[in-house]
């Protein structure tokens, strides 16, 4: 089967002049993605959130992004309007150096879904509720790839991730006996 050699790519364009540190995209997006849908807010469940530095009123928007499981080895350091912030501070990986999108509940790391639902959403819930426009959502039409990668799951990043936090044995032995009180 041939693929099109064009793919919409959607992502959200963030504006950090515009950003005023409400955090209302935090409470949309923990509210969006809470079971069930809308039952709770938990901005640390959110997979956004918003680096501040209140006394500078400056703000920066960032979304979840890929787990990783090391930390990064870039120890950069940028200078923005007299104050220095570490590379850390503008990653939207979870990773083991920070508790920044990872589930309080569960330890599992979040990714932004751009709220991808059933029926989809017109906009991703972030943006819906920045009053400011700081966060707009875009379509756009790339030339695909020729070698088109399968988008790995929540469930593949979780299992993987509790692998390596406690082995394949433990996992394997915690589903087996989930499956077996499940069927009973």
């Amino acid at each position: 089967m041939a693929l099109p050699s064009k793919k919409i790519v959607k992502e959200i364009k963030v504006d950090i002049e515009k950003c005023t540190g409400c955090r209302a995209c935090e409470m949309a997006c923990s509210a969006f993605h809470a079971t069930p849908r809308y039952s709770t807010i938990n901005p640390a469940k959110s997979r956004i959130r918003i680096v501040a530095d209140e006394i500078r009123d400056e703000y920066v928007p960032l979304r979840a992004a890929d787990y990783t499981p090391s930390e990064c080895t870039g120890r950069h350091v940028y200078l923005i309007n007299g104050k220095e912030y570490s590379e850390c501070s503008f990653c939207g990986a979870s990773c083991p150096s920070r508790d920044y999108f990872v589930e309080p509940d569960s330890g599992l790391p979040l990714k932004c879904d751009m709220c991808e639902s059933v029926p989809p959403l017109a906009e991703p819930m972030c943006v819906q509720v920045c009053g400011t426009d700081a966060l707009t959502y875009v379509e756009r039409e790339e030339d695909r790839e020729q070698k088109v990668q399968p988008k790995r799951g929540q469930i593949e990043v979780g299992l993987e991730y509790l692998v390596q936090q406690y082995g394949i044995d433990a996992v394997a032995e915690s589903l087996n006996e989930l499956a077996r009180v499940k069927k009973a």
